[in-house]
């Protein structure tokens, strides 16, 4: 049988005809019995209250578990994601690059080959030239004799008036 604290202090022992109990020394034991029940049954109750805010505490520390661990699994999904997603960009900017690589390497190909057509193009047409004023085919190797004498100063005004015939053979040869 569980007794309160209230019920301990006004707990009347049985008493003989005799009274065979000393009654203050008795009260004032129960008194304190039932002080130090108090205590304890408001302890209990404290820890009572304890341990229940502490069970709320575990509910909400285990939810916030289990969300942390689901941001988690998110992020590193997202994470791997993202990577594939660079990786991928990535691999698409280099084959675009090399196309374009290509294609310059092609039109670069085409342009040399062009260039290559006209330099055979106008070297025909030197050749026709030099042969038309009749100067020999190794005319083309060495176009201007050397000199040692002073040119005429009035060939030298009339050709910068009217520029020199020579070098714009000589320039389409150098272009060659």
């Amino acid at each position: 049988m569980a007794l309160t604290p209230f019920e301990i202090r006004h707990l009347m022992p049985p008493r003989t005809s005799f009274r065979g109990y000393k009654v203050a020394p008795t009260d004032r034991l129960l008194e304190e019995i039932a002080a130090s029940f108090e205590d304890v049954w408001r302890e209990r109750a404290d820890l009572a209250d304890k341990v229940e805010q502490l069970e709320a505490d575990l509910v909400r520390f285990r939810e916030l578990e289990t969300l942390l661990r689901t941001t988690l699994v998110s992020a590193e999904q997202a994470s791997a994601q993202t990577r594939d997603q660079a990786r991928r960009e990535a691999g698409l900017i280099l084959s675009e690059a090399h196309a374009e690589a290509r294609e310059i390497q092609r039109r670069a190909a085409a342009e040399n080959e062009r260039l290559q057509q006209e330099t055979r193009r106008l070297r025909v047409q030197l050749q026709d030239a030099l042969s038309t004023f009749g100067e020999p085919e190794d005319a083309e190797q060495d176009p201007e004799p050397e000199t040692t004498a002073e040119p005429d100063p009035a060939t030298v005004e009339e050709r910068s008036w009217y520029g020199d015939p020579n070098e714009s053979v000589q320039a389409a040869a150098d272009a060659a």
